[in-house]
């Protein structure tokens, strides 16, 4: 009889589950915002409560799933008349790179290292920091990139190793100060001649260049420390 009770409250819970999500609309599936995953993680759990203890009475699920439909909906609504409580609840977006620099300050702040931007770049098609005037991270958390007008005709940086001119994914230097000698030995070069590279253009340290890659013509992009 147990077995009976337990399927027909799996059944019920399921359908009440997706009556909710449909309800809540279609931009809940397209974008989730820390407010609406903290949503669907509560009505899961409470769907899963309801299902496993069979001795409480239904409505003490579908109450709280109602509840907090109604408030997510009601939210939603106050959202699309108050700027104000979009960017409470969704958050603003960041921008990481402005202007073709990197922000170093706003990364700390989303938590956000060098690797994490780098994968996101790639994921838009973007092999190269140097290539980006914008880089914009949105609240859901997507990477949205705005590319820099593209010059065919730049010409590789003096000094560059022939080897190097190959068409591939550039190579980054130095990364948050620390000269990345791996990278250096498979362009043939040494931290000397990365150092003759970096004083023309102000740098005295490593330690003062929060990133630097050198692209298939042989030419740097340096973003330095704001102090």
């Amino acid at each position: 009889m147990e077995v009976w009770s337990l399927f027909f409250r799996t059944l019920l819970t399921y359908f009440i589950v997706f009556m909710v999500m449909r309800l809540m609309g279609k931009r809940e599936i397209g974008k989730l915002s820390v407010f609406d995953l903290v949503i669907f993680i509560m009505i899961a759990e409470i769907a899963v409560f309801v299902i496993e203890d069979i001795h409480k009475p239904l409505t003490y699920g579908i109450v709280p799933i109602l509840t907090l439909m109604l408030t997510q909906i009601g939210l939603a609504m106050l959202a699309l008349r108050s700027q104000r409580i979009r960017s409470l609840f969704d958050g603003k977006p960041s921008f990481l790179i402005k202007n073709g620099q990197l922000d170093r300050e706003e990364m700390k702040r989303q938590r956000y290292n060098l690797d994490d931007l780098m994968q996101q770049l790639r994921q838009n098609r973007v092999i190269d920091v140097a290539d980006v005037e914008f880089a914009i991270l949105e609240s859901s958390g997507k990477l949205t990139v705005l590319e820099k007008k593209r010059n065919e005709e730049q010409q590789p940086i003096a000094g560059a190793p022939n080897a190097f001119r190959f068409t591939g994914l550039p190579l980054a230097l130095i990364m948050d100060g620390k000269v990345q000698d791996e990278n250096l030995e498979k362009i043939g070069q040494t931290r000397f001649w990365l150092k003759n590279q970096l004083q023309p253009l102000g740098v005295s340290d490593f330690k003062d260049v929060f990133f630097c890659s050198i692209d298939h013509r042989g030419k740097l992009f340096v973003d330095k420390k704001r102090k």
